[in-house]
């Protein structure tokens, strides 16, 4: 069975884990109120999404 003959450093350790963190969420400025939302998302504040309104649009058909 393999086994390390020298223990791994604190610091070789950490190089290696380097790149296991958060990204952070991209947000853009909504064109119709400014609101940051994500990109390709309904904006939650007025409900529009690619100039048209989608959110009323949905209460109006139920």
């Amino acid at each position: 069975m393999a086994v390390p003959q020298r223990r791994t450093s604190k610091t070789a350790k950490r190089l290696r884990r380097g790149h296991y963190k958060l990204e952070s969420v991209a947000l853009v400025a909504c064109p119709h109120c400014g609101a940051l939302v994500r990109p390709h998302h309904v904006c939650k504040e007025c409900g529009y999404y690619k100039g048209k309104d989608i959110l009323h649009l949905k209460k109006e058909e139920e």
